[in-house]
């Protein structure tokens, strides 16, 4: 989530994965994937930036399979629970 300001000045948090577009002309314009049109005060440049560094801090810090130079901990299986089995 990333937090825009509505033109009346009022903070709004936004999913910054449903974001289809933005445009600026000269108010910032958000339009959702569902349709629903935000203006906000920020720039485009500016919205851009905070989805940018959102995604950053999401992918901080995870251990892809495809990075030997991990030095992270692979992600074990999940410990086996005593459920019989039911064709037993």
């Amino acid at each position: 989530m990333i937090q825009l300001t509505r033109l009346n000045s009022q903070p709004l948090m936004v999913n910054s994965d449903l974001i289809k577009f933005v445009e600026q002309s000269p108010d910032t314009l958000v339009t959702l994937v569902n349709g629903e049109k935000i203006v906000v005060r920020e720039s485009a440049s500016d919205i851009l930036i905070r989805i940018i560094q959102f995604r950053r801090s999401v992918l901080e810090g995870l251990c892809f399979a495809w990075d030997s130079s991990s030095t992270h901990t692979p992600i074990s299986k999940p410990p086996e629970t005593n459920q019989r089995d039911p064709e037993r």
